[in-house]
């Protein structure tokens, strides 16, 4: 009897978890993804001093992702940036190795998002509308990404970057709400630009 009477319960917890996934399918289905994240505008260039890099992640945004973000979701961006140069009978030398981020948060009482850019030294910069935000959020302008005295006259190098969108944090007694929100997580392909010095 006992045997029966644990079959019987695991059988039951097998169906519910069954009915639980038939009923959340359309959810891991439905268009809170972003659209295919991708890189553009790059451009790659120099001051007297310093190689700089900007370009511009687009398609990374939902309607959902909007709402959750107005409702005090934090929402971060990872770029990654490295500079190699290019050598044809040895590996190549890597030059700069970057990592920086965008943070978003919205400010309910002020009706502002604040918008913090490590890529400009940790400047945090308001925007009173969400497409202001957005383009901060999405756009890396001028970054820092190695001395010119790194460089040598004549070589070739190749710059490569992608981004990404962190994975949501949410409270904990939200976690088992919101479990789709992973389904917000995207990552560009990496993006090239070879150039000579």
């Amino acid at each position: 009897m006992k045997i029966i009477s644990i079959f019987s319960k695991g059988l039951r917890l097998f169906v519910l978890v069954m009915l639980f996934l038939a009923c959340t399918g359309p959810l891991l289905t439905s268009p809170a993804m972003a659209e295919d994240a991708k890189l553009t505008d790059i451009v790659v260039t120099n001051t007297r001093d310093h190689l700089l890099l900007y370009f511009t992640v687009t398609d990374c945004f939902t309607e959902d992702m909007k709402k959750a973000i107005d409702n005090g979701v934090n929402t971060t961006f990872t770029f990654f940036v490295n500079l190699n140069e290019v050598r044809n009978w040895w590996w190549d030398k890597k030059i700069a190795d970057l990592k920086v981020s965008h943070e978003i948060k919205y400010d309910s009482l002020k009706k502002v998002y604040k918008v913090r850019l490590s890529s400009q030294d940790e400047k945090v910069a308001l925007a009173k509308d969400f497409d202001q935000a957005k383009r901060l959020m999405a756009e890396i302008v001028g970054l820092k990404v190695t001395e010119l005295r790194n460089l040598h006259r004549g070589n070739r190098y190749q710059i490569n970057m992608m981004a990404e969108l962190d994975t949501i944090k949410l409270p904990f007694y939200f976690h088992y709400v919101f479990f789709f929100l992973s389904l917000w997580d995207f990552e560009t392909d990496w993006y090239s630009v070879d150039f000579r010095y």
